[in-house]
Protein backbone atom coordinates (compact mmCIF):
# COMPACT_ATOMS: atom_id res chain seq x y z
CA UNK A 1 0.00 0.00 0.00
CA UNK A 2 1.42 3.31 -0.39
CA UNK A 3 2.58 6.17 1.99
CA UNK A 4 0.40 8.66 3.24
CA UNK A 5 2.07 11.58 3.46
CA UNK A 6 0.21 13.57 5.62
CA UNK A 7 -0.24 9.83 7.84
CA UNK A 8 2.97 9.30 9.96
CA UNK A 9 1.09 6.27 11.66
CA UNK A 10 1.53 4.40 8.30
CA UNK A 11 0.09 3.30 5.03
CA UNK A 12 -3.71 4.50 3.75
CA UNK A 13 -5.61 1.54 4.43
CA UNK A 14 -7.42 -1.08 2.03
CA UNK A 15 -10.41 0.36 1.39
CA UNK A 16 -13.08 -2.43 2.73
CA UNK A 17 -15.10 -2.79 -0.52
CA UNK A 18 -12.76 -3.58 -2.81
CA UNK A 19 -12.38 -6.98 -0.72
CA UNK A 20 -15.60 -7.84 0.11
CA UNK A 21 -17.08 -5.42 -2.67
CA UNK A 22 -17.27 -8.77 -5.45
CA UNK A 23 -16.63 -11.97 -3.57
CA UNK A 24 -18.10 -14.27 -6.67
CA UNK A 25 -15.32 -16.27 -8.65
CA UNK A 26 -16.73 -14.68 -11.99
CA UNK A 27 -14.10 -12.04 -11.69
CA UNK A 28 -10.52 -12.14 -10.57
CA UNK A 29 -10.00 -10.67 -7.39
CA UNK A 30 -6.08 -9.53 -8.51
CA UNK A 31 -7.48 -7.24 -11.14
CA UNK A 32 -9.09 -5.51 -8.16
CA UNK A 33 -6.11 -5.06 -6.17
CA UNK A 34 -4.10 -3.98 -8.95
CA UNK A 35 -6.70 -1.29 -9.98
CA UNK A 36 -7.03 -0.17 -6.71
CA UNK A 37 -3.47 0.31 -5.72
CA UNK A 38 -3.26 3.31 -7.83
CA UNK A 39 -6.12 5.42 -6.94
CA UNK A 40 -5.70 5.10 -3.23
CA UNK A 41 -2.63 8.06 -2.75
CA UNK A 42 -4.61 10.38 -5.12
CA UNK A 43 -7.47 9.82 -3.14
CA UNK A 44 -5.57 10.14 0.28
CA UNK A 45 -4.38 13.43 -0.75
CA UNK A 46 -7.55 14.46 -1.48
CA UNK A 47 -8.56 14.07 1.88
CA UNK A 48 -5.60 15.03 3.24
CA UNK A 49 -5.41 18.64 1.39
CA UNK A 50 -9.39 19.04 2.89
CA UNK A 51 -10.82 19.70 -0.42
CA UNK A 52 -13.90 21.46 0.03
CA UNK A 53 -16.54 21.78 -2.24
CA UNK A 54 -17.25 25.61 -1.08
CA UNK A 55 -19.53 26.24 -3.89
CA UNK A 56 -21.15 22.76 -3.43
CA UNK A 57 -21.69 23.65 0.18
CA UNK A 58 -23.70 26.62 -0.66
CA UNK A 59 -25.51 25.34 -3.10
CA UNK A 60 -26.80 22.49 -0.96
CA UNK A 61 -27.41 24.77 1.99
CA UNK A 62 -29.02 27.42 -0.01
CA UNK A 63 -31.72 25.24 -2.18
CA UNK A 64 -35.27 24.58 -1.93
CA UNK A 65 -34.99 20.94 -2.79
CA UNK A 66 -38.58 20.12 -2.66
CA UNK A 67 -39.10 22.96 -5.02
CA UNK A 68 -35.93 22.08 -7.37
CA UNK A 69 -37.58 18.59 -7.79
CA UNK A 70 -40.74 20.09 -8.89
CA UNK A 71 -38.91 21.96 -11.63
CA UNK A 72 -37.24 18.94 -12.67
CA UNK A 73 -38.29 17.26 -16.08
CA UNK A 74 -38.83 13.70 -16.93
CA UNK A 75 -35.80 12.84 -19.69
CA UNK A 76 -35.54 9.19 -21.65
CA UNK A 77 -31.81 8.81 -20.56
CA UNK A 78 -29.91 7.43 -17.27
CA UNK A 79 -26.63 7.47 -16.84
CA UNK A 80 -25.76 4.54 -14.00
CA UNK A 81 -21.90 4.02 -12.58
CA UNK A 82 -22.01 0.29 -10.74
CA UNK A 83 -19.16 -1.68 -9.55
CA UNK A 84 -18.50 -4.98 -11.93
CA UNK A 85 -20.63 -8.18 -11.90
CA UNK A 86 -22.79 -6.56 -9.77
CA UNK A 87 -26.51 -6.38 -11.47
CA UNK A 88 -28.26 -9.60 -12.93
CA UNK A 89 -26.73 -10.17 -16.10
CA UNK A 90 -27.89 -12.67 -18.68
CA UNK A 91 -26.49 -12.99 -22.34
CA UNK A 92 -24.24 -9.70 -21.83
CA UNK A 93 -27.45 -7.88 -21.06
CA UNK A 94 -29.03 -6.58 -18.15
CA UNK A 95 -32.72 -7.91 -17.41
CA UNK A 96 -33.35 -5.73 -14.81
CA UNK A 97 -32.45 -2.65 -16.90
CA UNK A 98 -34.39 -4.39 -20.23
CA UNK A 99 -37.39 -3.93 -17.82
CA UNK A 100 -37.17 -0.83 -16.44
CA UNK A 101 -36.22 0.67 -20.17
CA UNK A 102 -39.33 -1.04 -21.17
CA UNK A 103 -41.78 0.39 -18.48
CA UNK A 104 -40.64 3.64 -18.46
CA UNK A 105 -39.43 4.69 -21.47
CA UNK A 106 -36.21 5.22 -19.98
CA UNK A 107 -32.42 3.89 -22.20
CA UNK A 108 -29.80 3.05 -19.34
CA UNK A 109 -26.53 3.73 -20.23
CA UNK A 110 -24.65 0.80 -17.79
CA UNK A 111 -21.01 1.92 -16.54
CA UNK A 112 -18.80 -1.02 -14.66
CA UNK A 113 -16.38 1.62 -13.46
CA UNK A 114 -16.02 1.74 -10.05
CA UNK A 115 -13.27 -0.84 -8.89
CA UNK A 116 -12.89 0.85 -5.47
CA UNK A 117 -14.44 3.83 -3.42
CA UNK A 118 -10.91 5.49 -2.84
CA UNK A 119 -9.99 5.94 -6.77
CA UNK A 120 -13.12 6.65 -7.70
CA UNK A 121 -13.80 9.28 -5.26
CA UNK A 122 -10.24 10.93 -6.46
CA UNK A 123 -11.27 10.30 -9.69
CA UNK A 124 -14.83 12.56 -9.25
CA UNK A 125 -13.99 14.81 -6.63
CA UNK A 126 -11.94 17.55 -8.99
CA UNK A 127 -15.28 17.69 -11.53
CA UNK A 128 -17.59 17.72 -8.11
CA UNK A 129 -15.49 20.64 -6.97
CA UNK A 130 -15.53 22.50 -10.22
CA UNK A 131 -19.40 21.87 -9.99
CA UNK A 132 -19.60 20.50 -12.78
CA UNK A 133 -21.47 17.55 -13.88
CA UNK A 134 -19.86 13.85 -13.32
CA UNK A 135 -21.54 11.99 -16.21
CA UNK A 136 -23.35 9.84 -13.94
CA UNK A 137 -26.72 10.22 -12.66
CA UNK A 138 -26.06 6.89 -10.12
CA UNK A 139 -23.26 5.94 -8.20
CA UNK A 140 -22.89 3.07 -5.83
CA UNK A 141 -20.72 3.85 -3.22
CA UNK A 142 -19.99 2.03 0.29
CA UNK A 143 -20.43 3.65 3.82
CA UNK A 144 -17.20 5.16 4.96
CA UNK A 145 -14.99 7.77 4.82
CA UNK A 146 -15.22 8.59 0.83
CA UNK A 147 -19.23 8.34 1.04
CA UNK A 148 -18.99 10.41 4.16
CA UNK A 149 -16.58 12.95 2.55
CA UNK A 150 -19.44 13.36 -0.30
CA UNK A 151 -22.40 13.75 1.50
CA UNK A 152 -21.28 15.22 4.38
CA UNK A 153 -18.26 17.15 4.32
CA UNK A 154 -18.37 18.67 0.48
CA UNK A 155 -22.10 18.30 0.47
CA UNK A 156 -22.27 16.51 -3.20
CA UNK A 157 -25.16 15.04 -3.44
CA UNK A 158 -28.44 15.72 -4.33
CA UNK A 159 -30.85 14.92 -1.35
CA UNK A 160 -33.43 12.58 -2.58
CA UNK A 161 -37.15 13.25 -3.22
CA UNK A 162 -38.76 10.39 -1.37
CA UNK A 163 -41.92 11.21 -1.97
CA UNK A 164 -40.98 10.06 -5.65
CA UNK A 165 -39.79 6.37 -3.68
CA UNK A 166 -42.68 4.90 -2.45
CA UNK A 167 -41.64 0.93 -3.24
CA UNK A 168 -38.79 2.15 -0.99
CA UNK A 169 -40.72 3.67 1.71
CA UNK A 170 -42.98 0.52 1.00
CA UNK A 171 -40.76 -2.86 0.94
CA UNK A 172 -36.74 -1.37 2.07
CA UNK A 173 -35.71 -3.82 5.04
CA UNK A 174 -35.46 -1.92 8.87
CA UNK A 175 -31.51 -2.84 8.18
CA UNK A 176 -31.31 0.01 5.26
CA UNK A 177 -33.87 2.47 6.37
CA UNK A 178 -31.86 5.60 8.34
CA UNK A 179 -28.88 4.38 8.83
CA UNK A 180 -26.15 6.19 11.04
CA UNK A 181 -24.26 7.35 7.99
CA UNK A 182 -27.29 9.21 6.27
CA UNK A 183 -30.26 9.41 8.86
CA UNK A 184 -33.67 9.51 7.25
CA UNK A 185 -31.76 8.33 3.56
CA UNK A 186 -31.55 12.40 2.72
CA UNK A 187 -29.03 11.31 0.00
CA UNK A 188 -28.80 7.58 -0.19
CA UNK A 189 -30.91 4.25 -0.55
CA UNK A 190 -29.08 0.87 0.11
CA UNK A 191 -28.41 -1.27 -3.28
CA UNK A 192 -26.51 -4.35 -1.26
CA UNK A 193 -25.55 -4.93 2.05
CA UNK A 194 -23.52 -7.56 3.28
CA UNK A 195 -22.73 -8.69 7.19
CA UNK A 196 -18.81 -9.34 8.66
CA UNK A 197 -18.97 -11.47 11.60
CA UNK A 198 -17.32 -15.24 11.82
CA UNK A 199 -16.45 -18.50 9.73
CA UNK A 200 -15.01 -21.47 11.00
CA UNK A 201 -14.43 -25.25 10.12
CA UNK A 202 -16.58 -27.23 12.80
CA UNK A 203 -14.22 -30.45 11.86
CA UNK A 204 -10.86 -28.42 12.90
CA UNK A 205 -12.64 -26.48 15.79
CA UNK A 206 -13.94 -29.28 17.24
CA UNK A 207 -16.85 -27.05 18.66
CA UNK A 208 -19.91 -24.40 17.51
CA UNK A 209 -18.80 -21.21 17.52
CA UNK A 210 -21.24 -18.42 19.36
CA UNK A 211 -19.07 -15.86 20.40
CA UNK A 212 -16.58 -13.13 19.42
CA UNK A 213 -14.58 -14.11 22.02
CA UNK A 214 -14.09 -17.51 20.39
CA UNK A 215 -11.21 -15.52 18.23
CA UNK A 216 -9.35 -15.29 21.26
CA UNK A 217 -9.60 -18.80 22.92
CA UNK A 218 -6.19 -20.43 23.34
CA UNK A 219 -7.35 -23.78 21.52
CA UNK A 220 -7.15 -22.18 18.55
CA UNK A 221 -3.80 -20.30 18.89
CA UNK A 222 -2.40 -19.84 15.51
CA UNK A 223 -5.31 -20.77 13.87
CA UNK A 224 -7.15 -17.88 14.20
CA UNK A 225 -7.80 -15.46 10.81
CA UNK A 226 -7.92 -11.38 11.67
CA UNK A 227 -8.79 -8.86 8.68
CA UNK A 228 -6.43 -6.53 7.47
CA UNK A 229 -9.08 -3.75 7.44
CA UNK A 230 -8.81 -1.64 10.42
CA UNK A 231 -12.17 -0.96 9.66
CA UNK A 232 -12.84 -5.01 10.12
CA UNK A 233 -10.71 -5.08 12.91
CA UNK A 234 -11.15 -2.89 15.04
CA UNK A 235 -15.09 -2.76 15.13
CA UNK A 236 -14.74 -6.78 16.25
CA UNK A 237 -12.12 -4.94 18.77
CA UNK A 238 -15.38 -3.19 19.97
CA UNK A 239 -17.89 -5.72 20.05
CA UNK A 240 -15.81 -7.95 21.87
CA UNK A 241 -15.74 -5.36 25.08
CA UNK A 242 -19.46 -4.52 24.82
CA UNK A 243 -19.06 -1.41 22.82
CA UNK A 244 -20.73 -0.46 19.74
CA UNK A 245 -18.55 0.72 16.79
CA UNK A 246 -21.12 3.29 15.57
CA UNK A 247 -21.27 5.40 18.81
CA UNK A 248 -17.58 4.54 20.27
CA UNK A 249 -15.21 7.12 21.29
CA UNK A 250 -11.54 7.17 20.87
CA UNK A 251 -10.96 5.96 24.23
CA UNK A 252 -12.79 2.92 23.09
CA UNK A 253 -10.83 2.65 20.17
CA UNK A 254 -7.55 2.41 22.21
CA UNK A 255 -9.54 -0.20 24.93
CA UNK A 256 -10.56 -2.43 21.51
CA UNK A 257 -6.54 -2.09 20.62
CA UNK A 258 -5.55 -3.22 23.64
CA UNK A 259 -7.37 -6.38 23.67
CA UNK A 260 -6.41 -6.68 19.78
CA UNK A 261 -2.38 -6.82 20.67
CA UNK A 262 -3.10 -9.21 23.43
CA UNK A 263 -4.30 -11.37 21.26
CA UNK A 264 -1.39 -10.58 19.11
CA UNK A 265 1.15 -11.04 21.75
CA UNK A 266 -0.41 -14.51 22.70
CA UNK A 267 -0.01 -15.86 18.80
CA UNK A 268 -3.20 -16.72 18.15
CA UNK A 269 -3.04 -14.87 15.00
CA UNK A 270 -2.11 -16.81 12.05
CA UNK A 271 -2.41 -13.62 9.51
CA UNK A 272 -4.17 -10.38 9.43
CA UNK A 273 -5.65 -11.37 6.05
CA UNK A 274 -7.62 -9.49 3.05
CA UNK A 275 -9.03 -11.27 0.97
CA UNK A 276 -6.82 -14.65 0.66
CA UNK A 277 -8.17 -15.03 4.34
CA UNK A 278 -11.53 -17.40 2.69
CA UNK A 279 -8.72 -19.68 0.90
CA UNK A 280 -6.91 -20.06 4.37
CA UNK A 281 -10.30 -20.97 6.23
CA UNK A 282 -10.84 -23.51 2.69
CA UNK A 283 -7.44 -25.16 3.36
CA UNK A 284 -7.57 -25.80 6.58
CA UNK A 285 -4.63 -22.94 7.77
CA UNK A 286 -7.15 -20.77 9.78
CA UNK A 287 -10.21 -23.14 11.78
CA UNK A 288 -11.67 -19.58 12.57
CA UNK A 289 -11.66 -15.94 11.27
CA UNK A 290 -13.64 -12.75 10.34
CA UNK A 291 -15.43 -13.60 7.54
CA UNK A 292 -18.14 -11.80 5.39
CA UNK A 293 -21.22 -13.50 4.56
CA UNK A 294 -20.97 -13.69 0.70
CA UNK A 295 -17.49 -15.19 0.80
CA UNK A 296 -19.53 -17.57 2.79
CA UNK A 297 -22.26 -18.36 0.72
CA UNK A 298 -19.73 -18.39 -2.50
CA UNK A 299 -17.85 -21.11 -0.53
CA UNK A 300 -20.58 -23.35 0.50
CA UNK A 301 -21.60 -23.58 -3.50
CA UNK A 302 -18.04 -23.76 -4.51
CA UNK A 303 -17.08 -26.86 -2.68
CA UNK A 304 -16.71 -26.14 1.00
CA UNK A 305 -20.14 -26.58 2.32
CA UNK A 306 -18.94 -27.64 5.72
CA UNK A 307 -17.75 -24.11 6.33
CA UNK A 308 -20.30 -22.67 8.39
CA UNK A 309 -21.28 -18.71 8.88
CA UNK A 310 -22.71 -17.24 12.29
CA UNK A 311 -23.59 -14.23 13.84
CA UNK A 312 -21.81 -14.03 17.41
CA UNK A 313 -24.05 -13.03 20.34
CA UNK A 314 -22.10 -9.96 20.59
CA UNK A 315 -23.94 -8.71 17.37
CA UNK A 316 -22.22 -8.84 13.54
CA UNK A 317 -21.21 -5.70 11.65
CA UNK A 318 -23.12 -4.73 8.63
CA UNK A 319 -22.12 -2.64 5.76
CA UNK A 320 -24.26 -1.14 2.90
CA UNK A 321 -23.47 -0.10 -0.69
CA UNK A 322 -25.75 2.54 -1.56
CA UNK A 323 -27.28 4.24 -4.50
CA UNK A 324 -26.79 8.36 -4.65
CA UNK A 325 -27.41 10.67 -7.06
CA UNK A 326 -24.31 13.82 -7.94
CA UNK A 327 -24.90 16.80 -7.45
CA UNK A 328 -25.41 18.52 -11.64
CA UNK A 329 -26.51 14.99 -12.25
CA UNK A 330 -28.26 15.92 -16.04
CA UNK A 331 -31.12 13.41 -15.23
CA UNK A 332 -31.98 13.08 -11.75
CA UNK A 333 -35.64 12.14 -12.44
CA UNK A 334 -34.85 9.22 -14.22
CA UNK A 335 -32.30 8.41 -11.09
CA UNK A 336 -35.28 8.55 -9.04
CA UNK A 337 -37.21 6.30 -11.26
CA UNK A 338 -34.82 3.46 -11.28
CA UNK A 339 -34.20 3.36 -7.20
CA UNK A 340 -37.92 3.42 -7.23
CA UNK A 341 -38.47 0.43 -10.04
CA UNK A 342 -35.70 -1.48 -8.51
CA UNK A 343 -37.42 -1.68 -4.74
CA UNK A 344 -39.96 -3.66 -6.44
CA UNK A 345 -39.93 -7.10 -4.91
CA UNK A 346 -39.71 -8.43 -7.99
CA UNK A 347 -36.88 -6.66 -9.71
CA UNK A 348 -34.85 -6.54 -6.41
CA UNK A 349 -35.33 -10.47 -6.73
CA UNK A 350 -34.41 -10.29 -9.87
CA UNK A 351 -31.02 -8.64 -8.79
CA UNK A 352 -30.20 -10.74 -5.71
CA UNK A 353 -30.69 -14.25 -7.57
CA UNK A 354 -27.61 -13.13 -9.48
CA UNK A 355 -25.20 -10.89 -6.85
CA UNK A 356 -26.21 -13.00 -3.68
CA UNK A 357 -26.09 -10.59 -1.30
CA UNK A 358 -27.86 -9.69 1.33
CA UNK A 359 -31.58 -7.63 -0.50
CA UNK A 360 -32.67 -5.03 0.85
CA UNK A 361 -35.86 -5.67 -0.11
CA UNK A 362 -37.53 -8.66 2.32
CA UNK A 363 -40.37 -9.45 0.08
CA UNK A 364 -38.60 -10.69 -3.08
CA UNK A 365 -37.65 -13.61 -0.14
CA UNK A 366 -40.75 -15.58 -1.12
CA UNK A 367 -40.27 -14.89 -5.20
CA UNK A 368 -36.82 -16.13 -4.57
CA UNK A 369 -37.91 -19.43 -2.64
CA UNK A 370 -39.66 -20.81 -5.83
CA UNK A 371 -37.72 -19.40 -8.24
CA UNK A 372 -34.13 -20.23 -7.05
CA UNK A 373 -34.57 -22.20 -3.69
CA UNK A 374 -30.90 -22.25 -2.03
CA UNK A 375 -30.75 -18.33 -2.41
CA UNK A 376 -34.28 -17.67 -1.63
CA UNK A 377 -33.97 -19.74 1.27
CA UNK A 378 -30.04 -18.45 2.95
CA UNK A 379 -29.95 -16.50 5.53
CA UNK A 380 -27.03 -14.71 4.06
CA UNK A 381 -28.96 -13.30 1.13
CA UNK A 382 -32.60 -12.46 3.41
CA UNK A 383 -31.11 -12.20 6.87
CA UNK A 384 -33.82 -13.77 9.80
CA UNK A 385 -34.94 -11.04 11.99
CA UNK A 386 -32.30 -11.71 14.54
CA UNK A 387 -29.88 -11.25 12.47
CA UNK A 388 -31.16 -8.25 11.72
CA UNK A 389 -31.50 -6.91 15.05
CA UNK A 390 -28.22 -8.16 15.97
CA UNK A 391 -27.05 -6.09 13.66
CA UNK A 392 -24.41 -2.83 14.28
CA UNK A 393 -23.32 -0.29 11.88
CA UNK A 394 -19.45 1.06 11.88
CA UNK A 395 -18.29 4.35 13.01
CA UNK A 396 -18.77 7.32 10.91
CA UNK A 397 -16.03 9.64 10.75
CA UNK A 398 -16.57 13.30 11.59
CA UNK A 399 -13.81 14.41 10.01
CA UNK A 400 -10.77 13.72 8.05
CA UNK A 401 -8.47 14.25 11.68
CA UNK A 402 -11.09 11.35 13.01
CA UNK A 403 -10.21 9.17 9.76
CA UNK A 404 -6.17 9.30 10.29
CA UNK A 405 -6.71 8.84 14.47
CA UNK A 406 -8.61 5.56 13.76
CA UNK A 407 -6.01 4.18 11.26
CA UNK A 408 -2.78 5.49 13.96
CA UNK A 409 -4.77 3.40 16.44
CA UNK A 410 -5.17 0.43 14.83
CA UNK A 411 -2.75 0.13 11.47
CA UNK A 412 -0.04 -0.72 13.83
CA UNK A 413 -1.55 -3.87 15.43
CA UNK A 414 -1.94 -5.19 11.12
CA UNK A 415 1.74 -3.77 10.34
CA UNK A 416 4.07 -4.53 12.61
Amino acid sequence: MPEDPSNPQGPVPVDPALARGLTEPRYTRGQLLKTAAAGLGASALLSACGVAGTQAKKTASTTNWAAWWKKQKPTTTLDFANWPLYIDTKHGKHPSLEQFTKATGINVNYYEVIQNNAPFYAHIAPTLQAGQSIGYDIVVMTNGWYLTEILDINKWATPLDMSQLPNFVKYASPLVKSPDYDKGNQYTVTWQSGFTGIAYNPKLTGREITSVHDLWDSKFKGHVGMMSDNTELGSVGMLALGIDPATSTRADWNKAAQLLNKQKRDGLVRQYYDQSYIKALEQGDTWITQAWSGDVYQANNSGYPHLKFVVPKEGVMVWHDNMLIPLHAQNPVSALKWMNFYYQPKIAAEVADWVNYVAPVPAAKPLLVKQDPAVGKSPLVFPTSEMNSAAHGYYTFKDYADFQAWNGVFNPIIQA
